[in-house]
């Protein structure tokens, strides 16, 4: 019929094909013949049953979400389930690899859906701000109950085919040919002879629903959402799906759609959906290097957070440390970490005993010579670093990559401590490096392209979401961090309570606040990087001369009483402020949550355009990843330089002017980019091959 949808006839079962790589998404080209396709087979005398499959590696993975906001084009997937649920002949999906989205409300308009053994199968919209369109919200509660609906739909995250099996979503689970499986059991079906009852007609998930255990279950999630949208729409849509007739929550599930679909929130999360994508991409087409064995330096929190994720994500490790002893305490830690994960019931045993076998100790710099690439996670020193790069030029292999774990430090520097500088390059890792998803990957002055390219796609294979940034102090994270950290002192001493601070950040949806995560980090984190650069923080300072590193000592900026991990205000902190502010001649007075955010969070986005200015970013994009993925910058913001033009560029630039003429601050003082953002709307792109070492 076309080149994205076909039709075959095996002994009486039309096979319906859609091949539309590479994830089969549902765009209008692929629409349009499946629509003709079903209203032609309807009529077909010869055909008994229809059973719809997929090529390639997936069942339909979604809708095209390119044409969200775009003048709908007809046929749209909620008139092809229409028209599947019109057909009295038995209709049988056929899934593998992933159905989700638009793919499984697809296959919610056929009679019987069954699938091969690794297939999945889920209703991820919730993750661009939106829910199900097509009728998720409606049908799946049909087949699996009103609770578990609601909990696939509000999480997005997909469940495997024995599941669904469980559960009633599939009716049968194969090995094997999975089409002939299908098309066996689709004759079948005609054999036995209907009707065959369209899932808008069944109830057997919805008898009996508890709605007031649904609607806890709800209000629970609710909780967890943090201000987003979706999720209370979704659970709202599961709702009427037992409480209204089944065209009036169709249409209720439509009209929320078409709500959020305009939102601010989707928009930023179907931003940062392209965003993630777009930084990936490196120009050009090199011939990547191999990586079979890692190696990685320094078995502590970073070091054995980063072997880890290696682990995890299939490789053998090779973990050095300087002591038998320190060696010993690492892998220790290791091996209790993933026994949590199996106590989570998030690991099999059987899993965690693969993966501890994946590593291997050493003291000695020798064993990493089978390594082809070495991660150094050692103390944030320049001369210890600059030292081990020196060791690593003489054990590791020709053509080796040679990274450094630093948050802050001249990489070109510890490049030249070696002989081959085109094989060095950062990873830099968030902590804990097992967790988070965030991958730094600094580009040095004299980084090979294949070197670059490598790591960028070894980050996905071990689920990271990479990054590709440029050499300065801090490179974009931490850069920006300290930027948005400039006026917390300040605003201490004007009058702002640590909690009051905080709030303002929470309200705004950060998941903690600054104080928060200072205590959580440790203060003498920032305390070492103080010293080591010349510079101060009256109260962060005092209070690290005092002991008070945080959660870790039980006292930081809060109190943490008998192990706690919930901040509780500390009065001696408070009256600290107020000697020190009395020091200074600075009179207290009310802070709002208004100007808390435009000293910090402006200053962000200002220092974002001068990174963009310097080549250090190639995109605005990509330091929305940075601060969404390794900084908790709320998705429903969609990230610093993203809000800044939800927020308006002349607001911002006209209060940085204000508070620049009022401080004297540097920080203050918008970018040129930043005045350029303000009259044109839009930031400036770059490429990642411009981006300075």
């Amino acid at each position: 019929m076309s080149s994205s949808v076909s039709v075959a006839n095996e002994g009486g079962v039309a096979i319906l094909t859609i091949d539309n790589p590479p994830v089969n998404a549902l765009s209008f080209h692929v629409r349009e013949p499946l629509m003709q396709a079903l209203i032609a087979l309807q009529e077909e005398a010869s055909v008994v049953a229809i059973v719809i499959a997929c090529a390639g590696r997936t069942f339909v993975a979604g809708a095209d979400i390119t044409e969200f906001g775009r003048p709908v084009q007809q046929p749209e997937l909620r008139a092809i389930v229409a028209a599947l649920e019109a057909i009295a002949k038995p209709t049988v999906a056929a899934i593998h690899g992933t159905a989700f989205g638009g793919g499984l409300e697809l296959v919610l308009g056929c009679h019987f859906r069954v699938a091969d053994q690794g297939a999945k199968l889920g209703l991820p919209e919730v993750k661009l701000g939106l829910l199900p369109g097509g009728g998720g919200t409606v049908r799946l509660p049909r087949l699996v109950g009103a609770v578990k609906a609601l909990r696939m739909i509000v999480s997005g995250t997909p469940i495997g085919a024995d599941e669904a099996h469980g559960a009633g979503l599939v009716d049968a689970v194969f090995a094997g040919d999975l089409t002939t499986h299908a098309v066996n059991f689709a004759r079948e079906m005609a054999r036995k002879g209907g009707p065959f009852t369209p899932v808008r007609d069944r109830d057997e998930g919805l008898r009996e629903t508890d709605l007031a255990a649904f609607d806890a279950e709800a209000a629970d999630l609710a909780g967890k959402a943090r201000g987003l949208e979706a999720p209370i729409a979704c659970a709202q849509a599961v709702r009427n799906a037992v409480t209204l007739p089944f065209d009036e929550a169709l249409a209720a599930e439509r009209a929320l759609f078409v709500k959020l679909v305009a939102s601010d929130q989707s928009r930023a999360q179907r931003h940062l959906f392209f965003a993630e994508r777009e930084a990936a991409k490196l120009p050009g087409n090199v011939v990547k290097r191999r990586i079979a064995r890692v190696g990685v330096i320094g078995a502590g929190t970073m070091g054995g957070g980063i072997a880890m994720a290696f682990a995890n994500g299939g490789f053998p490790v090779t973990l050095l440390e300087t002591s038998q002893e320190a060696l010993q305490r690492g892998l220790a830690t290791i091996e209790k970490n993933y026994a949590v994960s199996v106590a989570r019931r998030s690991l099999s045993e059987d899993a965690k005993r693969q993966r501890l076998g994946q590593f291997k100790g050493s003291i000695d710099h020798a064993d990493l010579a089978d390594c082809d690439l070495i991660v150094e996670a050692a103390f944030e020193d320049m001369a210890v670093k600059k030292e081990i790069f020196g060791k690593l030029d003489a054990v590791a292999k020709p053509g080796a990559i040679l990274a450094t774990n630093t948050s802050y430090l001249d990489i070109d520097e510890i490049a030249a401590s070696t002989s081959r500088p085109q094989d060095v390059l950062g990873l830099h890792f968030f902590s804990p490096a097992n967790v988070m998803k965030l991958l730094e990957i600094v580009r040095a002055q004299k980084t090979a392209p294949d070197a670059l390219a490598t790591v960028v796609d070894l980050a996905r294979r071990i689920g990271k979401v990479a990054v590709v940034v440029g050499v300065c102090h801090g490179f974009v994270g931490n850069r920006m961090l300290a930027a948005r950290g400039s006026e917390l002192e300040a605003l201490l001493l004007e009058g702002a309570a640590p909690s009051r601070i905080d709030k303002a950040f929470i309200d705004f949806g950060w998941p903690m606040g600054p104080f928060q995560m200072g205590d959580l980090a440790g203060l003498d984190i920032g305390w070492r990087n103080r010293k080591a650069r010349g510079l101060t923080a009256v109260i962060a300072d005092t209070l690290c001369e005092q002991g008070r590193f945080g959660q870790k000592t039980g006292r930081g900026f809060y109190l943490y009483e008998n192990g706690s991990r919930t901040p509780v205000p500390d009065p001696e902190v408070e009256a600290l402020i107020r000697d020190k502010a009395a020091e200074k001649g600075i009179a207290p007075r009310t802070i709002g949550a208004d100007e808390i955010i435009e000293r910090t969070l402006y200053p962000l986005v200002n220092e974002g355009a001068k990174i963009l200015e310097e080549g250090i970013a190639a995109r605005a994009s990509d330091i929305d990843v940075v601060w969404v993925n390794g900084y908790g910058f709320p998705v429903g913001k969609g990230g610093p330089m993203f809000w800044a033009g939800l927020e308006g560029g002349a607001r911002i630039v006209e209060r940085l002017e204000y508070w620049h003429e009022r401080t004297g601050k540097d920080v203050f003082k918008p970018a040129p980019l930043l005045k350029r953002m303000a009259e044109t709307g839009s930031w400036e792109a770059g490429s990642t091959a411009g981006i300075r070492g």
